[in-house]
Parts: structure tokens; sequence; C-alpha cells
């Protein structure tokens, strides 16, 4: 299979994935496959959230959508171009993937198939359904990719090298026991937001997007603002109010309730507008339901922390502050060429 019929399948599957938007599933003609697939497509995502509280239909339909954004050709030419992907020998790639957000595991699984590979995946028992549809899509599209593709319920074996997604804690299980192969082990890490006080309405709405989308579940929500000492969240409280609603999920009202309680009891000032907490706290990772805050004296020694620490960082918003920050409301939309960690997965794939 040649690399322009691969990416030619993975566009089919963009194709594929536009027709799907909350509220409005039209069938277009001319996408492959919707005879067999449209219909249990709907159907799968609307029983998502039985799979996985978390999944609420808004959810999976905006992980989709970003998908179907991704997958184009004009994006995949710009992604591979920088790579001699011709003479790459094929071996087992395991995957092992996470299953916080709806096809968080998407990118790797396409990175192995674009360069090659045969992938070996384990799913998390959380997100148990959605890849194995498109793979089978994937498969009906083009048969060759049958062989290339296997999940695994059980023990991974007979792989060339790994890609694990866990906590800090797992990391350190997956560092020993695949010490022995090629890997990416990737752990614990949290988005920020540098704000200045300088910020208009519509951006402080945007970083509710990046604070809330996925309920905060995701590496790349921002849990940590960074402001300037004599900032006033005023602004920021009434730029998120229509985030408002996510209080009316009960999962995540339950995690609010909790969380406010333990923060009370343990005597901590809050920030609090009944359904998102902020306390100032020097850690980048808050649970979800609530904030973390930290004011900072000058810009420049902002910027050298977080380069020091930027292991413990995915990605920086911030209104051209700092070096390397994204705009407002874009975290939870990278392109194909924004790697988890930094690591380049299409360079240690095309290596191993």
């Amino acid at each position: 299979m040649t690399l322009e019929t691969k990416k030619s399948v993975f566009v089919e599957l963009g194709k594929f994935l536009s027709q799907f938007n909350e509220g409005n599933c039209a069938k277009r003609e001319n996408v492959f496959g919707n005879d067999l697939f449209f219909e249990k497509f709907i159907d799968l995502i609307q029983l998502s959230q039985s799979h996985n509280g978390w999944y609420t239909p808004e959810q999976v339909y905006f992980s989709i959508q970003s998908w179907a954004e991704a997958l184009t050709d004009d994006n995949l030419e710009k992604w591979l171009s920088n790579y001699d992907l011709q003479n790459v020998k094929t071996k087992k790639v395991a995957l092992i993937l996470a299953g916080n957000i709806p096809l968080v595991g998407f990118h790797d699984f396409l990175s192995v198939l674009i360069t090659g590979h045969e992938v070996l995946v384990k799913t998390s028992s959380n997100d148990q359904h959605l890849l194995p549809f498109l793979a089978n899509y994937l498969t009906a599209i083009e048969p060759d990719f049958k062989n290339k593709i296997k999940f695994v319920d059980g023990k991974l074996e007979g792989f060339d090298a790994v890609i694990a997604t866990g906590s800090n804690n797992t990391a350190r299980y997956f560092e020993y026991y695949f010490k022995d192969k090629p890997s990416i082990i990737r752990k614990n890490r949290n988005s920020i937001a540098v704000l200045n006080g300088k910020e208009t309405k519509e951006q402080m709405a945007a970083l509710g997007e990046d604070i809330f989308r996925y309920f905060g579940l995701g590496c790349r929500n921002v849990s940590k603002l960074f402001v300037p000492k004599d900032y006033s969240f005023e602004p920021f409280f009434e730029a998120i109010f229509e985030y408002q609603d996510v209080i009316h999920y009960e999962k995540y009202a339950n995690n609010y309730d909790y969380n406010k309680a333990v923060f009370l009891m343990s005597n901590f000032k809050l920030l609090d507008n009944g359904f998102l907490t902020i306390k100032e706290d020097p850690s980048y990772g808050s649970p979800i339901t609530s904030v973390f805050y930290e004011y900072y004296e000058n810009l420049e020694d902002l910027e050298n922390r977080l380069e020091n620490e930027k292991n413990q960082i995915q990605c920086i918003v911030s209104n051209h502050l700092v070096k390397n920050s994204i705009e407002f409301g874009t975290t939870q939309k990278p392109n194909l060429w924004d790697y988890a960690d930094n690591i380049d997965t299409i360079s240690f794939l095309s290596t191993i």
C-alpha cells in the first residue's frame, strides 16, 4: 500500500466523519460506505454515554468534527511532507490508549498506519467502541488494512515498539515493563493560560471552551491560570457564565460538590461562581470543576519558569504574551503536527 493510497483512505474517513454534527447529521451522496455505516455510527454516538458517562453526545460529536476537519488532503500533505517514509520497514507497534476523552488515541492509531506499520491496540476500558468502529470503516475502504489492525483484550505480545499513555504512576510501570523496546511513554501533563487583564470578553469566553470542553478531563484543558498581581477575576467570571449549564450534568455536579467540600474543609480560600471554583495553588493539575491560579511578577521570569517546567505542560494559551502559546479556544483542536508532549511521533515511527 503506497503512502498516497493510505492518505486517500483517511481523507475518505474525514469525509464520512464530516456528516456527523450534533442535531444535524445529514447523509451525503458519494460518501463511501454510508449504506452500511451511517446509521450504525449515529446509534453508537447515542450509546456512547452508556459506555462512559462522560461521553455525552455533544462531546463525542465535537471530537468527530475535530477529526473531520483534520483529515483533509491538504492537512495530511502538510503534515507528512517533511518526512521520508519511503523506506520504513514494517514493524508491529503496540498502542496502550487512554480513555479520558473520545478518540483520544486516534492520532497514534493514524500515525502508526500512515507510516506503514501494523498496529496492536489495547483500548482503555473507558473507550472501547469508537475506534474499533472507525477501524472497521477503514478496512471496508481498503481491505489491506485488515491485516494491519488488531485490537487486543489481554496481554500484548509480539510487538516491536510501543506507545503508551497513562498517569505518572502507570508510566513508571510502562517504563520498566517496556525498557527493552523502543517506546514513547506519556505521563500526566496539564495546560495553562497566561493572562494580563487586557484580554477581550471574546477571548475570555474562548478560554471557557479551553476549560470546559470534555468537562476538563483532557491534558489540553486549561487547569491553571497565571495572572498579574492586580488581576480582577470579575471579567473572567462574566465571560465564562455562558458555560453555566455544565453544572446540570450529574457527574460534573457531583465532582463540583465533592471538590468544593474538600477545599472548604481544608480552609482554602476559594473564588466560586456556582459551577467552577478557583483556588490559588502552585500546582499545575487542578481537580475537574476547579482551576488553580498563581500570580506572577513579570513575564520574563514566568517564561523562564515555564521553560524549566515544560515537561509538566501540554500547551499554553495567551494573547501572545509568552512564546509558543496558542490562541484562546483552540486547545482541543490541535493540528496533525501538534504532537502530544512535543514528541514527534512520525519521526519515532519512521526510525524504529
